[in-house]
C-alpha cells in the first residue's frame, strides 16, 4: 500500500506561483511513475504532468513552459513535487497526485489551488 498526501494549494493572483507537493509513505520502494491530474469544477479530470522513476518527463499542452514536476527520493522519503508558475484563473481546479506501482494506481486527498484573476 502506498498514501498519498498533498500540501501546497491555495489562492494566489494570476501571475502568480504555487508549490504543490505530494508525501508519499508506505511501500515507496517500487512507485515507478508519478503523476499530477487536476480536476476543475463541470470538467473532466486531465493529466497534468507526470514523471518517470528515471526521471523523463512529460507535461499538458497547457502548461508546457510553467510548471515543473520533479520528485525527491531521499532515504526512505519520496516527495512528489509541481512547480507552477505564471498562473492563470483557468489553472483553477483541484490537484492530485498519483503514485504508479506495478499495475496498482494510488491517489491522494487533492489540494485545491484557485486564481483569481
Amino acid at each position: 500500500q502506498v498514501q498519498l498526501v498533498e500540501s501546497g494549494g491555495g489562492l494566489v493572483q494570476a501571475g502568480g506561483s504555487l508549490r504543490l507537493s505530494c508525501a508519499a509513505s508506505g511501500s515507496i520502494f517500487s512507485i515507478n511513475a508519478m503523476r499530477w491530474y487536476r480536476q476543475a469544477p463541470g470538467k473532466q479530470r486531465e493529466l497534468v504532468a507526470g514523471i518517470t522513476s528515471s526521471g523523463s518527463t512529460n507535461y499538458a499542452d497547457s502548461v508546457k513552459g510553467r510548471f515543473t514536476i520533479s520528485r525527491d527520493n531521499v532515504k526512505n522519503t519520496l516527495t512528489l513535487y509541481l512547480q507552477m508558475n505564471s498562473l492563470k484563473p483557468e489553472d483553477t481546479a483541484v490537484y492530485c497526485c498519483n503514485a504508479l506501482r506495478g499495475y496498482d494506481g494510488y491517489w491522494g486527498q487533492g489540494t485545491q489551488v484557485t486564481v483569481s484573476s
